[in-house]
């Protein structure tokens, strides 16, 4: 049951609340929320009075949440989601056919799966306000939590309860090794993982799900790690490492589809290979129990779609 102190709280103390839990920092906190520090730590002060309890310790590594810090941080932060979503719908309202939908994804999904049900959603909805955002799983997921998105397709990371998520599989994503044009492999016809450990490749870095992909392939076919790799998820320095070296990059077959299709231009290849190299299936992921807005619903019913067809 919440204490008549709690009741007392206002909307900006809430916000400087879920800045400083976001931070670990007062004065960056201040800053976020566009306020001066010693206004900040008045705030704070006046919050740890209403409640009678300290919400934050102080090391010197920065603020670290108490206990009930940690308890007042998470409603904080709902709060502060549902005050954007009432604003969200009012807007929407006021649109009619408009609105506003933010939906994070890995690069393969965004390229297959979302793009065209965002050209769906333009036909019945030519003034709805779209963001996409495409990244790694860890980020959308947690961008997903802090109300950054309605839904993203991705994977859920080991370190995050799976049990706080609606959770549907949506595909497993296949990679392909790609290099330019005029590439001395392109003429070795099928090849193996091991026809490959000498060359310099450009992937994600450890952790990431394709570069797993990549080196349980290597350990299963017996191959050797490549020795010579740099560490990039930016899809600019891939293409222009690929422009200027031999390097081999390791990307999801929608986007490779795409790069190499004529319209684009690259002067891309993709390597023919023995070894089919698979990533763990990404999935369609909500909060539990947050409701998506009008435009976000439809915008999931047609990503949805497009992954049974």
């Amino acid at each position: 049951m919440t204490s008549t102190k709690t009741k007392n709280l206002k909307l900006n103390q809430l916000r400087l609340i879920s800045a400083i839990a976001e931070h670990g920092q007062l004065s960056i906190a201040a800053n976020s929320l566009s306020i001066t520090q010693p206004a900040a730590s008045r705030t704070l002060a006046e919050i740890e009075q209403i409640l009678g309890t300290k919400l934050f310790e102080r090391r010197a590594k920065g603020m670290e949440l108490s206990l009930i810090g940690k308890v007042m941080a998470e409603r904080a932060n709902k709060v502060l989601i549902e005050m954007r979503e009432i604003s969200r719908e009012v807007e929407e309202l006021k649109l009619g056919i408009g609105g506003v939908a933010r939906v994070g994804a890995v690069t393969g999904a965004a390229v297959t799966y979302v793009v065209p049900a965002l050209q769906q959603l333009k036909k019945t909805s030519p003034y709805a306000e779209i963001h996409v955002d495409v990244g790694s799983s860890d980020v959308l997921v947690r961008d997903l939590m802090a109300g950054v998105h309605d839904f993203v397709l991705g994977r859920i990371p080991t370190i995050i309860d799976s049990r706080n998520f609606d959770v549907t599989r949506a595909q497993t994503e296949t990679v392909d090794l790609i290099v330019r044009s005029g590439h001395e492999l392109t003429d070795r016809g099928i090849l193996s993982l091991r026809d490959l450990e000498s060359y310099e490749w450009i992937i994600q870095s450890v952790g990431a799900p394709i570069r797993g992909a990549i080196e349980t392939s290597f350990l299963d076919t017996g191959a050797t790690m490549p020795r010579q790799i740099i560490n990039t998820t930016s899809l600019l320095v891939m293409i222009a490492m690929l422009a200027s070296s031999d390097g081999i990059v390791a990307m999801s077959r929608e986007m490779s589809e795409l790069l190499i299709d004529s319209k684009v231009g690259g002067n891309l290849v993709a390597l023919p290979l023995e070894e089919k190299i698979v990533v763990a299936p990404y999935y369609l992921i909500e909060v539990k129990g947050r409701k998506l807005s009008p435009v976000s619903d439809r915008l999931k019913t047609l990503v949805m779609q497009q992954l049974e067809s």
